[in-house]
């Protein structure tokens, strides 16, 4: 079985932090590269973060740049997403994700998606 299940996601602020997770299961994490995406109301889902499978590259969306930070912990088969000053435009449910052509393209699209975490972002 090739899943993942996200978690870290709830209610803050604007200009809070939240530390998303993402495990994985059923595969070698370690020869894939892994991203984030999320998906708005009435939006289209749309690529955050892509780390590549060593951890050496990274690619982040320009709306989260020096924002967002995406790292991966392949020992423990798990991503995840530092997401500091957040703003109520980063509401989303957010999703990890392999990329299949590697993070050369933050657009790309994205297989083997996970059930999504609820970050909501309000005073």
């Amino acid at each position: 079985q090739l899943q993942f299940v996200e978690s870290g996601g709830g209610l803050v602020q604007p200009g809070g932090s939240l530390r998303l997770s993402c495990a994985a299961s059923g595969f070698t994490l370690d020869y894939y590269a892994i991203g984030w995406f999320r998906q708005a109301p009435g939006k289209e889902r749309e690529g955050v973060s892509c780390i590549n499978n060593s951890g050496g590259s990274t690619n982040y969306a320009d709306s989260v740049k020096g924002r967002f930070t995406i790292s991966r912990d392949n020992a423990k088969n798990t991503v995840y997403l530092q997401m500091n000053s957040l703003k109520p435009e980063d509401t989303a449910v957010y999703y990890c994700a392999v990329y299949p052509e590697g993070c050369g393209d933050i657009t790309a699209q994205g297989d083997y998606w996970g059930q999504g975490t609820q970050v909501t972002v309000s005073s």
